[in-house]
């Protein structure tokens, strides 16, 4: 029965990359055969695959996979399928499907673990699977098990980062389901966040207390935006605040970039260094922003690109990108940021160079 299921995954995937592919205009084409979507993600997903360990996340009240392996999986999932790399899906189903199968005994009740749904959710758009669909299912549906008032999950802690964990997991059900239910709440979640948490310069501060423009704290609002306002109907009662707000952020950044096409650990301070995490999630808000016609202009073409080709000069043999920031917390001093380690393969930044690959190929 399995290879049943497995030979009729190979024929949808082979039936819509090639629709897919055939459709892309050369003229978007702006790298080489060295630094293309197909190899850089090839190498990535390599790296993924060779890590003889699952990614864990472990608090006092939390044990699971990270969130960081998730969207790695989730980002490869998405770019095999597109590249219609059969070899490296049955390598990810076989990295993730005993796991997947555990998912229905894991905590769901913290936006990190919740999470973990977009990873079963990118199998199941790229060949289907009632387990799959199930568990993504499972851990969005919670998430809305007992709203606190105005309808907000009450996972609501208004993190910046929480824009893209709590977006992407509705977003992806959405995108398995059909159902607009679960654009309604996230439109209504990321909606109240931008309300309380966008500054007037269009970019957000790492946290209370902590009123600095970290860059990939904003790089998964810029993520968690984009994957909303990409397939958010305009006649949801949120979409000109959150188009707005998506807007005004993008428009913040363009500003911001370097010349030689990085992002910044402060993203508004020139004396900060490169950082490669912040780079891909703001490059790959870009290209999906321009794609689906939201973006218009030629100057986030000309970002994107630039922040493609900057992050694969970072990309070592290994499929590893380097100037990656650790984990951070919040600081009210200025120069904790920019005294933050700078890491080389962190699934941290790993993962948005697969989604940025994979929206290239689109």
């Amino acid at each position: 029965m399995k290879n049943l299921v497995y030979t009729a995954f190979i024929l949808c995937v082979l039936t819509c990359t090639s629709s897919c592919t055939s459709k892309k205009d050369k003229s978007d084409v702006f790298w080489t055969e060295k630094n293309s979507p197909e190899k850089i993600g090839e190498m990535i997903i390599n790296d993924l695959i060779s890590r003889p360990d699952i990614m864990m996340y472990r608090t006092p009240e939390l044990t699971t996979i990270h969130y960081a392996e998730a969207c790695a999986g989730m980002g490869a999932v998405r770019l095999a399928c597109l590249s219609n790399n059969t070899t490296l899906l049955h390598q990810l189903d076989d990295r993730y499907k005993d796991l997947i199968a555990t998912f229905d005994s894991l905590p769901a009740n913290h936006v990190d673990a919740n999470v973990l749904g977009i990873l079963p959710f990118e199998f199941y758009l790229c060949w289907r699977g009632d387990e799959n669909l199930q568990q993504g299912k499972r851990f969005a549906d919670i998430q809305w098990e007992d709203p606190i008032e105005d309808g907000l999950t009450n996972q609501t802690r208004y993190w910046i980062d929480d824009i893209y964990m709590i977006g992407s997991l509705q977003v992806q059900a959405y995108r398995a389901t059909g159902n607009k239910v679960y654009l309604d709440r996230a439109a209504l979640e990321i909606d109240a966040y931008l309300q309380k948490l966008q500054q007037p310069n269009g970019l957000f501060y790492h946290g209370e207390g902590a009123p600095f423009h970290w860059g990939r704290g904003n790089g998964w609002v810029a993520a968690g935006l984009t994957e909303l306002i990409s397939v958010l109907p305009t006649e949801n009662e949120h979409y000109s605040s959150i188009l707005e707000g998506y807007k005004k952020m993008m428009e913040a950044l363009l500003q911001y970039q370097a010349p030689d096409g990085m992002w910044r650990q402060l993203i508004d301070k020139e004396e900060s260094w490169p950082e490669s995490s912040s780079t891909a999630m703001f490059g790959y808000a870009m290209k999906v922003g321009a794609y689906s016609g939201i973006l218009t202009g030629n100057e986030y073409v000309t970002a994107y690109q630039k922040a493609w080709n900057a992050l694969t000069d970072r990309i070592d043999e290994n499929g590893k990108l380097t100037d990656i920031c650790v984990g951070t917390g919040k600081s009210d001093d200025m120069q904790y940021y920019l005294d933050r380690p700078r890491i080389t393969g962190d699934l941290h930044g790993q993962a948005p160079m697969l989604w940025f690959a994979a929206s290239l190929l689109k």
